[in-house]
């Protein structure tokens, strides 16, 4: 009587060469019908041992059996979507699925385990090449533990065949954004797995699609937010963590740099969260975050200062140009975050005065080509600041007094300074009748 094991054998030497496409479309359905017994039979002595405490009597040789079955269906699949379906209808995906979770819950590191994942993680990729019903089934079996769990693994080849399975399920522009933002972007823990393992170029791509789903309008529920301020807990981080890399866009040659890319993304992206109430006040709160947004605003205008370079204000545009930088507009946005993150909120306007953020403001709130519309989110920003604030209030009419605050760029924002026994007064400018 032949063991399962050597019709598995049998099975792994018929399927191995790729080249024999005619050996795969003449595949019976019992040949995996075969290996599907073996998978479920194999999955039924894991969990016993499992239930009982025990260990398994013959791990090894269980293993063995489970990574050749998985390499044998790897090898059948290629290129073959009549092996693709006949394996998808008899339940070989979900059993997959189950059985490598069973695998993660050893808790061994031994190579055996590891191939055994591996060559599990590389039939679910195969399956899915080019056959959108398979990446959905593989998609509800899979979503979102165990590409969670098999990102975490520190075996690089587990975590880039993952990674293969999750793209081919994400396999067009269309599909990739409607299941990132439908799907992935309900777990955070997932989205912050797989930004870790992607690419600066593959962070931006994300970045936008995030931007996408926090740009709707449409209402959500109080779970969604809860989802969104986890998102915009992470993507704070990696701002705080990676904003000086803009400043690598000072020179000509760094233009192109991809991790500067993304700290512009991240500030996109978090301008739009804090224009949500919801989001606003859970980053309003947020530690260290204003101060983050303040420092690099000062940054970047003492650089342009310093030299000619993108975050230089300039006048020279004729308005037949257009500037296609990636740093165009980002000391704007700087400015529209800090005066997002000071509305009505008195904490965050007294950071501000601490930190002398508001020189800082009122010296980018002229015209400036590099930055658009600058000047009005700088009387945004302004108006944040000083509402209910009175040190504040005070402290931008002294310094209109001496020179320090345009009077110009005081009117232009609707504001004028007045002298009340003694004390400077800033106030609003009454519109003068018609």
């Amino acid at each position: 009587m032949v063991s399962p094991a050597e019709r598995v054998e049998v099975a792994v030497h018929f399927f191995a060469h790729y080249k024999f496409i005619y050996f795969r479309e003449m595949a019976k359905e019992s040949i995996f019908r075969d290996l599907l017994e073996i998978l479920m039979s194999a999955s039924s002595e894991i969990e016993q041992a499992y239930k009982d405490s025990c260990e398994l009597v013959d791990l090894d040789t269980c293993l063995l059996l489970i990574a050749e079955c998985f390499r044998c269906l790897r090898n059948a699949c290629v290129d073959c979507a009549k092996n693709q379906h006949v394996m998808r209808n008899l339940g070989l995906i979900s059993t997959s699925v189950h059985l490598i979770k069973l695998l993660h819950g050893i808790q061994i590191k031994e190579e055996l385990l590891l191939t055994a994942l591996r060559c599990s993680l590389q039939f679910l990729g195969n399956v899915a090449a080019g056959n959108g019903d398979s990446q959905n089934s593989i998609w509800k079996c899979a979503f979102p533990d165990l590409f969670l769990t098999c990102l975490m693994y520190s075996d690089e080849k587990i975590v880039a065949y993952c990674c293969m399975v999750l793209f081919t399920c994400l396999n067009s522009a269309l599909i990739r954004f409607l299941i990132v933002t439908d799907h992935l972007l309900k777990c955070p823990e997932l989205v912050k797995a797989l930004y870790a393992k992607l690419s600066n170029q593959e962070r931006v791509t994300l970045l936008e699609l995030i931007m996408a789903k926090v740009s709707e309008k449409n209402p959500v529920t109080s779970e969604e937010m809860n989802v969104f301020m986890r998102h915009a807990d992470f993507l704070a981080g990696c701002f705080q963590e990676k904003r000086e890399a803009v400043l690598k866009l000072t020179s000509a040659a760094g233009a192109e740099d991809e991790e500067a890319l993304v700290t512009i993304r991240l500030l996109d992206v978090l301008c739009e969260m804090t224009s949500n109430n919801g989001q606003l006040e859970h980053l309003q709160a947020l530690p260290g975050f204003l101060e983050t947004a303040i420092d690099t605003l000062r940054l970047t205008h003492l650089a342009g200062k310093q030299a000619v370079n993108i975050f230089t204000a300039t006048h020279a545009m004729t308005g037949q140009e257009e500037i296609s930088h990636p740093a165009v507009g980002f000391k704007s946005h700087l400015i529209r975050l800090i005066g997002n993150l000071c509305y009505k909120n008195k904490e965050n306007q007294d950071k501000v005065y601490e930190l002398d953020g508001i020189p800082l403001i009122l010296d980018n709130c002229s015209i400036d080509d590099n930055n658009p519309f600058v000047n009005q989110w700088a009387v945004y920003a302004i108006r944040n600041l000083t509402e209910q604030n009175e040190r504040n209030q005070e402290l931008i009419a002294q310094m209109e007094e001496k020179g320090l605050a345009d009077n110009c760029a005081l009117e232009s924002m609707g504001l004028e300074t007045e002298k009340r026994d003694d004390k400077l007064i800033l106030r609003s400018v009454r519109k003068k009748p018609s």
